[in-house]
């Protein structure tokens, strides 16, 4: 088990040292084969799931894709149904291999910062955390030799809207439904965390970095001229790299005494007004177009207040007092970074 961790470490390391692999540009590929340690993952279309996954591949490890669409399982994807409830979640063919794997990471979830909040939206926010997260705790605990650690997503939307106030992981749960969602999303991995698993739960701020994101949103309309702060802009934005969420990851996995809840922030948060002009500043342009919070209400209604002008001041208390030193701590430099490494049709 040893030997399986350091590999794991070995590789998440090699993909966060090294710039060229965020250009999308990755050395020649190591022959996976099933002795390779294997890392369950769901979630691995996403922006943070898609970056992570290729470094594993890259460097030889073997990442077992559960997937819900119809894809017939091989060495890779696991075909997986979180929400049967008169079928097995796995196909009983597939239990087999999902035993012995070294980690399991969760990374599933329908975005947040995407529509109103209608019912039908709150239901899919709903399941695609929650439901999904009992499935997969429900599913590891039951596994012979299932993996010794269990990392799920969350979000600091656990903190609700704070103002000033600073966070920590040790700060409670706020008030609404994103609270509420957030709160029921970690508690969903009990089931894991009762059959011996460590369970860490990643309470991410705004992810930064090339080729998605909310860089993927802001970057285009701040290129055209028509970036400017949200509200008033005095609402505070937690953030962090891409490259950091990474190296993170191979914190945590390298240090066991890391657990539950992790804040994935920067030690540096700032407040919108503060992102608005450093991103106008790193692309050279006039940020005078504010979108004033009425309007944000008007057409995006209450994710608006729970996400946009919600203010979060947050610190990653857990991660620091346990050693780990960011890449890019500050805003300026994980914005040069995130456009020095942008592929040409996200950020030109």
């Amino acid at each position: 088990m040893k030997t399986i961790r350091s590999n794991i470490a070995y590789g998440l390391c090699v993909y966060t040292l090294h710039p060229i692999l965020l250009r999308g540009q990755y050395p020649p590929m190591k022959n996976s084969s099933e002795n390779s340690p294997r890392v369950l993952l769901s979630g691995a279309s996403g922006f943070i799931g898609t970056a992570l996954s290729r470094a594993l591949v890259a460097h030889g490890l073997q990442p077992v894709h559960l997937q819900r669409k119809d894809h017939a399982s091989d060495a890779s994807h696991v075909h997986w149904n979180p929400y049967a409830r008169s079928s097995p979640i796995v196909a009983s063919a597939d239990l087999m291999r999902l035993e012995d794997s070294s980690v399991a990471i969760h990374l599933a979830g329908d975005n947040v910062a995407e529509g109103r909040w209608t019912s039908e939206k709150k239901k899919r926010m709903w399941e695609s955390r929650v439901t999904t997260t009992t499935a997969l705790s429900q599913l590891l605990a039951g596994l012979n030799s299932p993996p010794s650690l269990l990392i799920c997503a969350s979000a600091i939307g656990y903190y609700g809207n704070r103002g000033n106030q600073v966070l920590t992981e040790a700060s409670p749960a706020g008030l609404g439904y994103l609270s509420g969602l957030c709160v029921a999303w970690e508690q969903a991995a009990d089931v894991a965390r009762q059959r011996g698993l460590r369970v860490v739960h990643l309470r991410f701020g705004v992810v930064l970095g090339p080729g998605g994101g909310a860089l993927a949103k802001m970057a285009p309309l701040f290129r055209l001229g028509l970036g400017g702060r949200l509200g008033g802009g005095q609402q505070w934005v937690s953030w962090i790299f891409l490259n950091d969420v990474l190296q993170a990851i191979l914190h945590i996995c390298a240090h066991p005494n890391v657990t539950g809840a992790v804040n994935l922030v920067s030690p540096h948060p700032v407040t919108n007004l503060e992102l608005t002009k450093t991103l106008g500043q790193a692309l050279h342009r006039p940020t005078l177009m504010p979108a004033p919070a009425f309007a944000l209400r008007a057409v995006l209604g209450e994710m608006a207040d729970a996400t946009l002008l919600a203010s979060a001041r947050v610190l990653p208390t857990e991660l620091t007092n346990s050693g780990y030193i960011f890449q890019h701590p500050t805003l300026r430099s994980a914005l040069d970074a995130a456009f020095q490494s942008s592929p040409p049709a996200l950020l030109g």
